[in-house]
């Protein structure tokens, strides 16, 4: 009995595992009894009848994504290479039409987007290509859901991944490219070129504005300097005449003494006797009183010649007029 029993008992083992069968998470499994459709197992432990039933087939309920690559021309005459990554899903409650009504799902997926982007992009040019990319995506994704729904396949998202146009082409558009960036940088090189001779002409001209507003300053007050000294020397006593040679006197020695404490000076001060600062002061006053005089002299002659000429106007008025006569 004890080998029987053995036997019997493997048997039954065999027959309980054709009973009993698993389904992986995230996966459906279409079971088919006399070679019919008979039912969807979702995850889980599941029985079926062993030699009635019959597995037919597995489907990934995972998202997956199929890369297509495209070429096309755009509206410009570029030659172009899309690729088009579309992320699809079987759709939980029609895993009978996507495993029955479609035989290869990639195939399908791939017509259309053939189809769409060679409909949308020769309607741009090469450089609105890149930039509504977006758009082309779009439209893809909308027609594969129309499409692809009936067949029990859900398009979660399309992305245009990659756009590569001929290799002439890129050469091209990097050529243009640089040349625009050193265009660019010619223009902001020449900017901050002429920013800096602006700024530098102005700290110039706001340095001799200065520079002369201060030496107006110094003259200014060396002037109140001098006036305050010829009051003084005036209440002493002494004439404007003698008090303006001693100020030039001292301001001569003053001057040679400056230039005295400078180490290694070279300017030399001409004229340079003990007489010169009296000398330069009786020059500078007769010069100013040859001038005024001067002036007095062509002020008077003018006036001369005012007269003269008012004078010679008066007896042409008089020689004009005539007593009337009495025919």
């Amino acid at each position: 009995m004890g080998p029987f029993l053995g036997i019997l008992l493997f048997i039954g083992i065999i027959i309980l595992f054709l009973f009993i069968f698993t389904v992986k998470q995230q996966t459906a499994v279409i079971i088919e009894r006399f070679g019919k459709f008979n039912s969807v197992r979702n995850p889980g432990l599941q029985f079926k009848i062993p030699v009635v039933d019959k597995i037919a087939g597995k489907m990934s309920l995972k998202i997956q994504q199929l890369d297509v690559v495209v070429e096309t021309k755009t509206k410009d005459d570029v030659f172009v290479r899309l690729k088009v990554s579309v992320q699809y899903q079987v759709i939980k409650t029609q895993v009978y039409d996507a495993f029955y009504k479609l035989d290869n799902p990639f195939t399908q997926i791939t017509s259309f987007v053939f189809d769409v982007v060679r409909a949308e992009v020769p309607k741009l040019r090469l450089d609105d290509v890149f930039e509504k990319k977006d758009d082309i995506a779009i439209a893809v994704k909308g027609e594969l859901q129309e499409a692809m729904n009936s067949y029990g396949y859900e398009i979660i998202k399309t992305l245009v991944t990659d756009i590569d146009p001929d290799e002439q082409v890129k050469h091209a558009m990097n050529r243009i490219n640089a040349a625009e960036r050193e265009k660019l940088a010619a223009q902001y090189e020449g900017d901050a070129a002429r920013i800096l001779i602006v700024e530098k002409a102005r700290a110039e001209a706001e340095s001799k504005r200065l520079q002369g507003q201060g030496i107006a300053d110094q003259r200014r007050e060396i002037a109140k300097g001098l006036l305050e000294s010829v009051d003084v020397l005036n209440g002493a006593g002494i004439t404007s005449q003698e008090a303006s040679a001693l100020i030039v006197v001292t301001q001569h020695y003053d001057t040679l003494q400056s230039i005295g404490e400078k180490s290694g000076s070279k300017l030399v001060l001409l004229p340079n006797s003990p007489t010169a600062a009296s000398e330069m002061l009786n020059t500078m006053v007769t010069s100013f009183t040859a001038a005024h005089q001067l002036n007095e002299h062509q002020i008077q002659k003018e006036e001369e010649t005012q007269k003269r000429r008012k004078s010679r106007d008066d007896d042409k008025d008089d020689s004009s007029f005539k007593f009337p006569t009495l025919d």
